[in-house]
């Protein structure tokens, strides 16, 4: 769910505490910025919305009218006539098979925020035993989808479907149930992969989510709200939605869009064409809308799979800075902020780097929180997406040369990129 916060009007009990105002400003600018340092875990379950709030449920889309249902014979057609067989049937008996269930659960520690509670008499007047006793191991369980890319058993699924899980199982088509081990996950791009110990398994085919047109056919397969082998069609409405366009600024993933009814519990189901091949993994919905549904391209997910199967992780390229793309409204509101008290921000236009990491590769380069970039790589830039997107694509260790604005006065800088992986490490170390 995304929403334009500089539109956002100061709320009346800030009128009349400027103070108050200015670090409500403040925080919708630090909330709302990219963030190029780390992707945020999103729990067992195997919903990704944009929202906290319960999701209301998509209608499914319809076939179109080029691809009408077959009619019902006539009293007097010949009984040998034969219905042909439209082509989402034909595809969702081949890849069918192929998809499957996981289910996902972890412990965790009872009790809550109510856990202080437990013990009070007039809590457990009303509550009784509903009130978990400080210290009780609680279950935690989610469901997701997942499709099988090779017949040893390698299944593909989104990260958040098996985040923090102590056990996964995967129930095939055919009713058997094997349990399944997460040989990596990456939160970053959402993408996970699971083995299951099994032979001459079903497969899917992989297509090319590159050469996709808008208007293509999408077909979804999945196991919504519980409900199993679940099909929908629709269309590729839309293609290369940054991440943050969706609400999600912290994945590195330009999204494929669809109309194709996706709900809880089609994350990490395919996303097929009409030729039945994978061309996304299902992986996001939006709150309180309809026909909008999101997936990873199958490049991006093979690429990452890939990664995952060898090494059972992925080094994604880091610089370690906050931005956010540099307007009149930010400026308005830098301007009645004191964090930015020491900041002279001339330019009208680029990425402010609103914070700079400790002891990261763009802090070592000398970069500072109010610089403002230009470009990077010899591309120009306007806006937090681009910079994302060719830092993504830098091998780490290379330098990186960048343009910047400090105080209006123009300093060209290198920056040796470093790995994502080393950061978080490094930061939970100190």
């Amino acid at each position: 769910m995304t929403r334009n916060i500089f539109n956002d009007n100061i709320s009346p009990r800030n009128e009349g505490n400027p103070k108050r105002a200015k670090s409500s400003g403040m925080k919708k600018l630090f909330a709302y910025s990219s963030l190029l340092v780390l992707g945020v875990g999103l729990g067992i379950g195997a919903t990704y919305a944009y929202s906290q709030n319960p999701l209301e449920l998509a209608q499914n889309i319809a076939p179109a009218a080029n691809n009408p249902r077959p009619s019902t014979p006539a009293a007097a057609a010949p009984s040998s006539l034969a219905i042909p067989t439209n082509f989402v049937a034909s595809v969702v008996q081949e890849v069918g098979p192929a998809v499957v269930r996981i289910n996902a659960s972890r412990e965790v520690n009872g009790g809550g925020d109510f856990s202080e509670f437990a013990n009070d008499p007039v809590f457990r007047r009303f509550f009784g035993s509903q009130i978990p006793d400080r210290g009780e191991k609680q279950v935690q369980r989610g469901t997701g989808s997942g499709f099988i890319i090779s017949n040893d058993g390698k299944i593909i699924t989104n990260a958040h479907v098996v985040e923090g899980a102590d056990k996964v199982t995967v129930t095939l088509k055919d009713g058997r149930t094997i349990d399944g081990k997460v040989l990596g996950s990456d939160p970053l791009t959402d993408v996970a992969v699971v083995q299951v110990e099994a032979s001459n398994l079903p497969t899917v085919k992989l297509g090319n989510s590159d050469s996709l047109q808008v208007g293509e056919w999408a077909i979804a397969i999945g196991n919504p709200l519980g409900l199993d082998n679940t099909v929908t069609t629709g269309i590729i409405s839309a293609k290369e939605r940054h991440s943050s366009q969706i609400g999600a600024s912290d994945k590195r993933v330009d999204f494929l869009q669809t109309d194709a009814a996706i709900n809880p519990g089609n994350s990490g189901g395919p996303l097929l064409n009409s030729r039945g091949e994978v061309i996304g993994v299902n992986t996001a919905i939006i709150q309180n809308a309809q026909g909008l549904g999101f997936a990873i391209p199958i490049k991006t997910a093979e690429r990452i799979a890939e990664q995952l199967i060898a090494t059972g992780k992925v080094e994604h390229p880091y610089l370690g800075v906050q931005m956010v793309q540099l307007t009149s409204e930010v400026k308005e509101q830098l301007a009645d902020s004191p964090m930015a008290d020491n900041w002279t921000i001339p330019d009208d236009s680029g990425v402010l780097l609103v914070r700079v990491m400790r002891d990261s590769p763009a802090a070592e380069a000398g970069l500072r929180s109010g610089d403002v970039l230009k470009s990077v790589g010899g591309k120009n830039v306007t806006d937090p997406d681009a910079v994302q997107e060719i830092v993504a694509n830098t091998q780490i260790g290379d330098n990186l040369p960048v343009e910047i604005s400090r105080e209006g006065q123009k300093i060209n800088l290198n920056i040796q990129v470093g790995s994502l992986n080393t950061a978080n490490r490094s930061q939970s170390e100190k």
